[in-house]
């Protein structure tokens, strides 16, 4: 059997599952403890994912957003990384099965984020769709929607001309309405001089919500005022419209309205990544884990869940936290604290939440913003500065934070988003090559 070749010392070992918000702040705070910390991500970089769309829409690098596990763990000497791909929890051995080897541990944590939630649709539909949950498909998002554009150029039939400039994006929380809003400025802005042989008004910008509003959690004049501002650039924002299917064309609504479009892109919802081996009784339909108010695991020791993939069920809180960064931030910070005064014989404290407020930005100069228990509202200009101010300060490393500042401030001047390459072929255009190639094949043969 492979191991990974992590030291053996007397320490007790912390395995942490998943380099997102939650596990990278756990194991950040468990530097130079009593315990071995050992992180497991199959990706050797975090990812800042509230800024995905701006990737997608040429408006930042994508390194600018992520950054080293190695880089951010290499000064502490107890804690070790490991790119693996988390398989099996062996729960009565204590072992955890990845792609290159297994893992003994005395406590594990299981941070492994969440996926997109398609709520039902067939796969035949979802197969067809733009996702954006990782920098891969925030670089094939940005890739399709410009070749969508020069495909747009040598078209002939007028129709399909318009459906190759449409867009439709499902779901009005925060990353439909903050891409709706982006495609729109760059529809206003960017496009018609990059195109200029295109007419931009056949360009659609479609955000479709199966609610009667955008922005659900957040409060009603921030709600309105988010539909303003994507109406002033020109989207159109179709309320209490669910999706029911999507053939690569036509996108069916459930009340049997069709839209002609090539670019879908479904923001609707998510979802936990379970690790296979858990017990079925802890876990909720949607994939996340029941845990209790110290994050541990309901029926199993020293296994605990953090992040989007925890669900602390509550009398106020009958659906568990909103799966956002804050919550897997604080909850990973905890979980920590609460292991070392474990060691110290010290009562661990439950989890509480602290809402410091959402926000959502639409836009240059538009964004809106709530306080907690939205009792203080804000949008425009000071909404939109508090939202850069914000993410800024969140971001990973000095060096991000100021190529991201340099990127706002350069596209703020010039109305511009420098970044429309495209780098690779989408996973689109890839797939029509291959089959073109096996037709070819074929009747040469």
């Amino acid at each position: 059997m492979k191991n990974l070749k992590i030291p053996n010392t007397d320490k007790q070992r912390v395995v942490i599952l998943g380099g997102g918000f939650a596990g990278m702040n756990a194991a950040l705070h468990l530097k130079d403890s009593a315990y071995q910390v050992v992180l497991i991500d199959k990706h050797n970089y975090h990812t800042f994912q509230p800024l995905l769309y701006q990737v997608a829409t040429g408006g930042l690098e994508p390194t600018s957003i992520a950054y080293p596990l190695r880089k951010l763990l290499k000064k502490h000497a107890n804690i070790f990384f490991r790119m693996a791909e988390a398989l099996f929890v062996d729960v009565d051995n204590k072992i955890v099965e990845t792609n290159i080897g297994d893992i003994s541990y005395d406590k594990l944590v299981i941070a492994l984020g969440s996926t997109t939630n398609f709520f039902g649709l067939p796969e035949d539909s979802t197969s067809k769709m733009k996702t954006l949950k990782s920098i891969t498909e925030s670089l094939d998002l940005r890739s399709f929607l410009l070749e969508n554009f020069e495909d747009a150029l040598l078209e002939e039939d007028e129709e399909k001309k318009k459906s190759l400039m449409t867009v439709s994006i499902v779901g009005g929380g925060p990353t439909g309405v903050e891409l709706a809003g982006a495609i729109g400025e760059m529809k206003k802005h960017m496009l018609p001089n990059d195109y200029k042989e295109l007419d931009i008004n056949n360009m659609q910008v479609h955000l479709f919500e199966a609610t009667d509003k955008l922005l659900g959690p957040m409060s009603e004049s921030s709600q309105k005022r988010a539909l303003s501002y994507l109406k002033s650039f020109g989207v159109h924002v179709h309320l209490k419209s669910a999706v029911k299917s999507y053939d690569g064309n036509t996108l069916t609504l459930a009340n049997n309205d069709t839209i002609h479009t090539d670019t879908v892109i479904w923001t609707a919802g998510v979802k936990g990544i379970p690790v296979n081996g858990l017990p079925k009784e802890s876990l909720y339909p949607n994939g996340r884990i029941k845990v209790n108010a110290y994050n541990q695991v309901e029926g199993l020791e020293n296994i605990y869940a953090i992040g989007d993939i925890s669900c602390m069920v509550s009398e106020n809180l009958p659906r568990g936290h909103a799966m956002v960064a804050p919550v897997g931030i604080q909850q990973g910070q905890l979980l920590a604290k609460n292991l070392m005064r474990e060691k110290q014989g010290i009562t661990p404290k439950a989890f509480n939440y602290f809402d410091k407020g959402s926000m959502a930005t639409v836009g240059r100069n538009r964004a809106v913003v709530d306080f907690p228990g939205n009792k203080i509202k804000m949008g425009g200009l000071v909404a939109w500065s508090a939202w850069m101010v914000v993410h800024l300060m969140s971001l990973v490393g000095f060096r991000n934070k100021m190529i991201v500042l340099t990127g706002w401030l350069y596209n703020y001047m010039n109305y511009d988003r420098v970044l429309r390459l495209i780098i690779h072929p989408s996973k689109k255009r890839v797939v029509e090559k291959i089959n073109k190639e096996i037709e070819e094949s074929i009747l040469e043969s």
